[in-house]
C-alpha cells in the first residue's frame, strides 16, 4: 500500500469523523472519481473501520472504536504505572517492562532500563512471545479457558532455549498455574542468560488489563535471587492496581 493511499485512507476517516458523508461527498473531499473511494472504503468496510447504512452514508466503524478504546486504555495504565515502575526500577536496579494484552498479541508500552550496563533487546512497542515471555504468560492466564485453548492452538511454539515451552499442553498447563499463584516467570525460555517474573494489573472490576515483570540477566542476579524480588514486583503490580480502582482488602 502506498503512502498516498494511506494518506487518502486517513482523509476519509478525518472526515466521517466529522459525520456521515454519502460517496458523493467524499470523492469531493479528496477530489477524486467515485470509484476511487470505493477501493480506499472496501477494505475498512472489510474490517468494520467503517460502516455504510441503506441510504449507502458512511460513518466511522465499530472497530475503529474498539481500537481507540485500546489505546486510551493502554495509555491510561501507562501513565498510572509509570511512578510505580519508576519506584521498582530504582529499588532493584532491574529491567522493568509493562505489557498489555490487544488482538491476540502481547506488546511491551512501556519500559524502565537497568542501572546496569546489560541492556534488554525488548524495546516499547515490540511485541512479547506468547508462550515464553513471563507479561505474556500473566496475560493470557486470565483469559477464559476456552479462549486459551484456542490460542495456543494458533502458537507456533518456537523453541528458542532447553527451557522453552513447546506443546499447547504445556503451556496451557503453565497458565493454569500462573491463575492459581497470581504472578509468571520465565526461567531462561527466551534467552538463555535472561529470567523473568511477572505480576498482574487489575482494574476496578479485577480484570487484568497489565503485566509488569523484571528482567534479569543471569551474570547480575541467579535465578533464586530473582524470584526473591517476587515480593517488591507484586506489591508494585498492586499498587498500580490500586490506582486503577481495585479495592483492597
Amino acid at each position: 500500500m502506498s503512502s498516498s493511499t494511506v494518506a487518502r485512507a486517513m482523509r476519509l476517516l478525518a472526515e466521517l469523523g466529522e459525520g456521515e458523508r454519502t460517496l458523493e461527498q467524499l470523492a469531493a473531499v479528496l477530489d477524486v472519481h467515485k470509484t476511487t473511494v470505493l477501493r480506499l472504503l472496501r477494505p475498512m468496510e472489510d474490517e468494520r473501520i467503517v460502516q455504510r447504512d441503506a441510504a449507502h452514508r458512511y460513518r466511522l466503524g465499530p472497530q475503529l472504536f474498539a481500537l481507540a478504546g485500546l489505546a486510551l486504555e493502554q495509555r491510561g495504565i501507562r501513565s498510572v504505572a509509570a511512578p510505580h515502575l519508576r519506584e521498582l526500577n530504582a529499588a532493584t536496579g532491574q529491567t522493568v517492562h509493562l505489557a498489555a494484552y490487544e488482538g491476540g498479541e502481547v506488546v511491551y508500552i512501556d519500559k524502565y532500563d537497568s542501572r546496569h550496563p546489560v541492556r534488554m533487546y525488548s524495546r516499547i512497542g515490540l511485541r512479547a512471545g506468547l508462550h515464553c515471555a513471563a507479561v505474556s504468560k500473566v496475560l493470557l492466564a486470565d483469559l477464559p479457558v476456552t479462549v486459551r485453548q484456542q490460542l495456543a492452538d494458533k502458537i507456533e511454539f518456537t523453541p528458542f532455549t532447553v527451557n522453552t515451552l513447546t506443546t499447547p499442553e504445556a503451556l496451557l498447563a503453565e497458565l493454569d498455574t500462573v491463575a492459581a499463584q497470581g504472578w509468571a516467570q520465565d526461567h531462561a525460555e527466551h534467552e538463555s542468560f535472561i529470567n523473568c517474573v511477572a505480576a498482574p494489573v487489575r482494574d476496578v472490576t479485577g480484570r487484568v488489563v497489565a503485566a509488569v515483570s523484571l528482567s534479569v540477566p543471569d551474570i547480575l542476579l541467579p535465578y533464586e535471587q530473582v524470584l526473591a524480588l517476587l515480593p517488591q514486583l507484586r506489591a508494585t503490580a498492586a499498587a498500580v492496581s490500586a490506582d486503577c480502582g481495585l479495592a483492597t482488602h
